[in-house]
């Protein structure tokens, strides 16, 4: 597209090379241009014609966002996928570090330990920072379904995508368990004694969580839902714009310290699931692999009301204290308006209306 100022190029006037696109050195030719001259003619064409080409392609760039099929495909999958991953990559960890550390006490697998509880609760640790970093920028980095939820009923997560993101933290546990199973294999045969001798909880505890045996159900759940609670308050802490929260790259690092400290205290009675994906996604591994149904038969459905339920419970119930007491943003319901709050917006001066509701940036 010529602009206003654009000047036609003629046979006298500079060029794009910023000479003359043709030189006369007679009258004689004026009428007959030399192969020189024609050559020059030649390349002028062909650098306008790459000239127009490259300006279409920066056009091109600006009308569509999708430069192939490939880019809109990867458009709806981007979430999901950031999700599955940074699911698997806790998984990898935190299930990789339990099989090492446990395996190697066995001399049939290793002349000696590789690591004690300290690093179990650092593998996990890592996991978890290393799977919100990969994630973080792209789907939030949720990396489990109990904070997916808790950001849809108390920071306005569209509801339309917690399923999908759900499914993929599910898969993406269930992969990161298969891979570090595949890993492991041939160790886990002889620690269990037998060329496919698989025990639950035995060898399925590398992968999946169970309950000491002198805790009840009752407080099996209540482990669970305590560990959750605090993961979600230092959550809602850190996204709070209102209550210093860390510059964005140092997420995962918070996470890091708060995965530590669950392990290191809360970790020792039920495995501090506090995560239905990365409970649900390896157990589906372990049936799959061979474990039988006594991984969904254990202590009447534990894996249902402790490792699942217990965690969502705690999430709904951590993000509820923290906005209760702390938060201030008008996203969550807490902060929502009441019946005679809107009755005198409705009837404030216009200059008045945005100073009613204590909420937003200007509430703290």
């Amino acid at each position: 597209m010529s602009s206003p100022h654009t000047q036609a190029i003629t046979p006298d006037s500079p060029g794009v090379h910023g000479r003359s696109s043709y030189i006369y050195s007679s009258d004689t030719a004026r009428t007959r241009p030399n192969s020189m001259d024609i050559h020059e003619k030649y390349d002028h064409t062909r650098h306008l014609e790459q000239a127009n080409q490259a300006s279409s392609d920066e056009d091109l760039d600006h009308v569509t966002e999708f430069p192939n099929k490939w880019a809109k495909i990867r458009y709806f999958l981007r979430e999901p996928a950031a999700e599955f991953l940074g699911t698997m990559i806790l998984i990898i960890f935190g299930t990789g570090v339990n099989c090492q550390v446990t395996l190697s006490g066995s001399t049939a697998v290793s002349s000696g330990p590789k690591g004690e509880y300290l690093s179990i609760s650092f593998g996990w640790a890592i996991g978890a920072a290393l799977g919100v970093w990969v994630s973080g920028g792209i789907s939030g980095g949720h990396i489990n379904p109990a904070v997916t939820l808790a950001q849809a009923i108390f920071r306005g997560f569209s509801w339309k995508k917690v399923p999908s993101y759900i499914l993929a933290q599910t898969l993406g546990a269930c992969t990161g368990a298969g891979l570090v199973y595949a890993n492991y294999h041939r160790a886990i045969d002889l620690f269990e004694g037998g060329l496919g001798v698989r025990t639950v909880p035995g060898t399925a505890s590398l992968f999946t969580t169970f309950a000491v045996d002198y805790l009840s159900n009752l407080q099996c759940f209540f482990s669970e839902v305590l560990g959750t609670a605090i993961l979600l308050i230092v959550v809602a802490a850190v996204t709070d714009k209102r209550n210093g929260p860390p510059p964005s790259g140092l997420v995962p690092l918070v996470i890091f310290i708060t995965i530590l400290g669950e392990g290191a205290c809360l970790g020792m009675q039920t495995a501090y699931a506090i995560n239905p994906a990365r409970d649900l996604g390896p157990r589906l591994m372990c049936w799959m692999a061979g474990y039988g149904r006594e991984v969904w038969n254990y202590r009447s459905q534990y894996w249902l009301y402790t490792p699942i339920i217990g965690p969502i419970v705690g999430a709904i119930l951590g993000t509820a204290i923290y906005d209760a007491f702390l938060f201030t943003g008008s996203e969550s319901i807490f902060n929502k308006p009441d019946a005679a709050t809107r009755r005198r917006r409705l009837h404030a001066p216009a200059e008045a209306k945005g100073k009613i509701i204590p909420s937003g940036e200007d509430a703290v």
